[in-house]
Formats: C-alpha cells, structure tokens, sequence
C-alpha cells in the first residue's frame, strides 16, 4: 500500500510531500488559467494573453522540472551501476 504513494514520487525525485506540493501549486494554478480562459471567452478583451502565458509557465515549470529530475536519475543510476 505504501508503494502507491511512494514510487510515482520517487520516479521523479520527490518525496511524497514534495510531490503533494508541486501538484497542488499546478492544480491552483491551472484553476486560475481555468478561471482566467473562461472570463476571457466572455468578455475578450480581458484577459488578452494572461491564460497563454499561464500555459506557458505550466509548461516551462514542468520542462525544467523533467530536466532535473533526468539529471537526478543520471546521477542516481550512475552511482547503483558503480556499485
């Protein structure tokens, strides 16, 4: 039963808590986006390119994320081969 909380996290350099906060801060964000890209489709001259960007730094935020956590597995995987 732990493992269903552990290995996703691990898989990607996190605790189970770290994990938790990471989703959550990409959960809230993507309500605003949500919020944001509805008020936009009702009143289009609001909010002109706030849901873009919002995508964009989603998007930025995971890359550089994926990025270390390539490094993280790199590094962890050289150090289990060595061993």
């Amino acid at each position: 039963m732990r493992s269903l909380f552990s290995n996703h996290p691990a898989s990607v350099g996190e605790s189970y808590l770290e994990h938790f906060a990471t989703a959550m801060r990409f959960s809230m964000t993507m309500i605003v986006g949500c919020v944001v890209c509805a008020i936009h489709a009702l009143l289009p001259f609001l909010f002109e390119k706030t849901g873009s960007r919002i995508v964009e730094h989603l998007h930025r935020t995971m890359v550089t994320h994926r990025a270390r956590t390539s490094a993280y597995q790199g590094t962890n995987n050289s150090a289990t081969k060595s061993a």
